[in-house]
């Protein structure tokens, strides 16, 4: 009674601008109240709202463990696991997002790095966490061959000794995938190359590093399987990422592959919570320096990450705009400190040691893949110019058979113009068929 009251009191007010803004007052609340419930209902969903899709997600995790699965090319993804994949985007600004899960168990993990824990090696010549096909997909990403849609540029920024630029895609499914180029002044691509590489080193310069440990690597490759577990801000749980890495050389560039793979010596936990979609890769090369001296004595940075870190995409996009660059900037210092540490003498780390085991291809090699690509894209050119010819026979005969209806119909040109009306509408038919 007293609402309706108060609503009738409004609806008595003299003019219509009263009446409306004395409205957007009474519910201005009421939206308020509804925004708050669903925030708070977001952050404190219980445990039990989660457990179907825990339960698949299990399913598919004990399928892709198998044998059979194993041995095949997994789901590529990262934008640096190694180049520091949320480093590199997701903002420490971005706070104020709510996890979609409320978690309590403790993980096993203590809150330390041991890049130095192998617990077993890689049998020779299996190499199935990233393969040549993760490579030939890389190559086309650089190449800007992957068929994908075009690359929306997000920002130019620069510091005296480096250089940013980044750009963002949406696809039709997945997450925003990111592509970026950043140029080091006065380094060389093994440096950078150690550098992103180096998890005994990362805790130094990377504060969103709980624990790194290698769990299997490969001496012949230089193939790691990496468990990291990684400090995500309040509201947020921790994540941990169990992903396969490897580099290929050509000369002096670096193709540094790296992306989430099905590892089932890590069991999964309710918390940190699992990232099983994560694609971080980057290519690696000198390049002229800014100075305009014609040495190379710049070293280049492309790259390519995506992930799904299990927050609603557009919340997540929103924040990595908003804090990639104030992110970013902070892993220049970062960098001159390791040059400075390793120009000292220190002894090079087990991770830095490993980065220097590179499986060696040639540019012809890289060409064929290009090669490969515009041949696919020549077939689905070829294809698609195929596909309308076959069908303008039916669309041929129906504006033809119009044609002879409408000459042998002597009822002016109104008569003729409905029927090759409905005589095209029945080719667009054909044609969409």
């Amino acid at each position: 009674m007293v609402l309706v009251s108060v609503f009738l009191e409004i609806l008595r007010k003299p003019t219509i601008g009263d009446v409306l803004k004395e409205l957007m007052i009474f519910i201005a609340p009421l939206w308020i109240a509804v925004i708050v419930g669903v925030l708070v209902g977001w952050a404190w969903k219980p445990k039990w709202a989660n457990i179907g899709r825990e339960m698949m997600i299990d399913c598919s995790v004990s399928k892709d463990s198998t044998p059979s699965s194993s041995d095949s090319s997994s789901t590529s993804f990262n934008l640096i696991s190694s180049l520091n994949s949320i480093k590199f985007l997701l903002p420490s600004c971005i706070s104020w997002i709510t996890d979609d899960e409320a978690q309590s168990d403790p993980f096993s993990l203590p809150p330390t790095v041991d890049s130095n824990c192998s617990s077993s090696q890689i049998p020779k010549g299996k190499t199935s966490f990233v393969t040549n096909e993760d490579l030939e997909h890389f190559v086309n990403l650089v190449e800007e061959k992957d068929g994908g849609p075009a690359w929306i540029h997000m920002m130019d920024c620069s510091t005296p000794t480096m250089f940013y630029q980044a750009w963002q895609r949406d696809l039709e499914a997945g997450p925003t995938e990111y592509r970026s180029r950043t140029v080091f002044e006065d380094t060389t691509p093994e440096m950078v190359r150690d550098f992103f590489w180096d998890d005994e080193f990362r805790p130094k310069w990377d504060n969103m590093l709980v624990s790194a440990a290698t769990m299997e690597e490969c001496p012949t490759t230089g193939t790691m399987v990496v468990h990291w577990v990684r400090k995500f801000p309040f509201f947020c749980s921790d994540r941990e990422y169990v992903f396969g890495r490897r580099i290929w050389e050509s000369g002096r560039a670096y193709y540094c592959v790296t992306k989430g793979v099905p590892y089932g010596s890590v069991p999964r936990k309710n918390k940190p919570r699992r990232v099983d979609l994560y694609y971080s890769s980057w290519l690696i090369r000198a390049v002229e320096s800014r100075k305009g001296d014609g040495q190379l004595t710049a070293c280049e940075v492309l790259l390519f990450h995506h992930e799904d870190m299990g927050i609603p995409w557009k919340i997540a996009k929103v924040g990595v705009r908003q804090g990639m660059w104030g992110t970013v900037k902070k892993i220049d210092p970062g960098l001159r400190a390791y040059q400075k540490e390793r120009t000292s003498g220190n002894t090079l780390s087990h991770c830095a040691f490993m980065a220097q085991i590179n499986s060696k291809i040639s540019a012809d090699y890289l060409r064929s893949f290009e090669s490969k690509s515009n041949d696919s894209s020549e077939l689905e050119t070829h294809n698609s110019s195929e596909k309308p010819s076959g069908k303008n026979i039916p669309k041929l005969l129906v504006v033809g058979g119009a044609i002879a209806l409408a000459c042998s119909f002597d009822r002016g040109l109104l008569t003729k113009a409905v029927i090759f009306g409905v005589a095209r509408r029945f080719a667009n038919i054909g044609k969409r068929l």
